[in-house]
């Protein structure tokens, strides 16, 4: 029987997992090119042999996804099958009838086929709706409780962000802040990895996540997924407890949005994060659509609190805020925590630094145009970290507000005074997450 065919569709993440936890050593199937969009310097490579296994002994080509009805007329491509995150089902659906109308099947894979079973220790998985409702620090805060609850070895591991040589990042562990250098980890490598990794907690990475479970398990207790734009998680546990993170300031995303919807209906526990700042309005709906789509999931009403160090520095200051490049580009944001930080503070005016953008930040700015008058923390290379420090120096300012997970103060040669906002994951009432972990059975050792 002849091989089917496959194009798969991604953004250097779970495209390549699809690949590694189904098809790699699948003879019925050959998988004869990736496409890659969302993150730059992606396409034009080749997914290594190395990585892709015997039947692949020279490697698979990426192309970019602007050329995917042309390479699934000229590949003769029997399915294709989509393996990115945070996009509208709208968005989906017309990837798919450009497929269709090639006559080529589209598909789209759950976990049953493509999450790696841990064979000796319990996971958490913190997921979201979409890219910046705040995985980041519910993550922390579960890894925190966790410890509380006698978990002595609490092992994160974050969903892939391969940028550079995909060979060598195939399996990443990182112990201390001398690790994301020696990896020579991107700005948004450094605010996933870096605040767990400050707090003592083991991080791992990379491109096979079944050889990284295999590693974290040796010196893990528990290990804690800790998810990427709106993905369904890669791993399941000996016992597995789902936290799914939604965002009433996008108010009814949680169900317009691939796989962010898929995350809410199969949650076990859903975080209303971010309830302080949010209208009334918007917190009603998003309650409504999770007692729609899973209403036997535990709801935990959340906070994520802002703090500045000596804020009123802030008070009728021109400032420019940096946000976190993710949020406010595929994750469809206009503002974060820099943005929120400053109207607090009294801010005078943000500083719009869109017409001091230098080649790819003004790149960013045109594919993205609804960011307005923020700047976003774009930092996947060198080259573009260096774009990000021109344009800043550019911008007339009193002051930049670093609004990001990682003190870009250290990363970034800013020529201005600079000042950050920081922030974390606060329970309102009950139920709590340690109460919610130790009921689901996670009662350390």
């Amino acid at each position: 029987m002849a091989r089917k065919r496959i194009l798969i569709m991604g953004a250097a993440g779970r495209d390549f997992h699809n690949f590694n936890a189904f098809f790699r050593s699948r003879r019925d199937y050959e998988v004869v090119a990736f496409t890659a969009t969302q993150i730059p310097n992606i396409e034009g490579r080749r997914y290594p042999a190395s990585l892709a296994g015997r039947l692949y002994p020279k490697g698979i080509p990426i192309y970019p996804e602007s050329r995917l009805e042309e390479l699934v007329r000229k590949l003769k491509v029997d399915q294709v099958v989509f393996s990115y995150s945070d996009v509208s089902h709208e968005h989906v659906m017309h990837l798919a009838s450009k497929v269709i109308a090639c006559g080529t099947d589209f598909r789209l894979m759950g976990t049953r086929h493509t999450a790696v079973r841990a064979k000796k220790v319990p996971v958490v998985t913190v997921t979201a709706v979409r890219t910046g409702c705040g995985k980041s620090q519910t993550t922390r805060k579960v890894a925190l409780e966790l410890q509380a609850l006698g978990y002595r070895r609490v092992v994160v591991v974050r969903h892939p962000m391969p940028y550079g040589n995909l060979e060598r990042q195939a399996v990443q562990r990182f112990k201390t802040l001398e690790d994301l250098a020696r990896h020579d980890c991107t700005i948004e490598e450094r605010e996933e990895y870096e605040p767990h990794i400050r707090r003592g907690t083991v991080v791992y990475a990379g491109v096979d996540y079944e050889k990284i479970l295999r590693r974290a398990e040796r010196e893990a207790d528990v290990i804690v997924w800790d998810g990427g734009n709106n993905d369904l998680p890669f791993y399941e546990g000996t016992r597995t407890l789902d936290i799914v993170v939604v965002d009433p300031h996008r108010a009814g995303h949680e169900v317009l949005y691939h796989p962010g919807e898929a995350n809410l209906r199969r949650a076990d526990v859903i975080v209303i994060n971010k309830m302080a700042t949010a209208k009334a309005e918007d917190v009603r709906l998003v309650k409504k659509n999770i007692r729609a789509a899973n209403p036997g999931a535990v709801v935990v009403r959340a906070d994520s609190p802002i703090f500045v160090e000596d804020g009123r520095r802030l008070r009728r200051k021109r400032v420019l805020v940096v946000e976190d490049g993710p949020t406010l580009t595929h994750g469809g944001m206009a503002y974060g925590a820099g943005v929120i930080a400053a109207r607090q503070y009294g801010a005078k005016t943000l500083v719009d630094p869109r017409k001091y953008a230098v080649r790819s930040i003004k790149e960013t700015f045109k594919k993205y145009p609804h960011i307005g008058k923020l700047l976003p923390a774009m930092g996947y290379g060198k080259r573009q970290v260096l774009d990000l420090e021109k344009t800043i120096s550019r911008t007339p300012c009193d002051v930049v507000l670093i609004g990001t997970p990682v003190d870009l103060r250290r990363l970034l040669r800013i020529d201005k005074p600079a000042m950050r906002a920081t922030y974390k994951l606060a329970e309102i009432g009950r139920p709590t997450l340690r109460e919610i972990l130790r009921k689901f059975g996670f009662k350390g050792r």
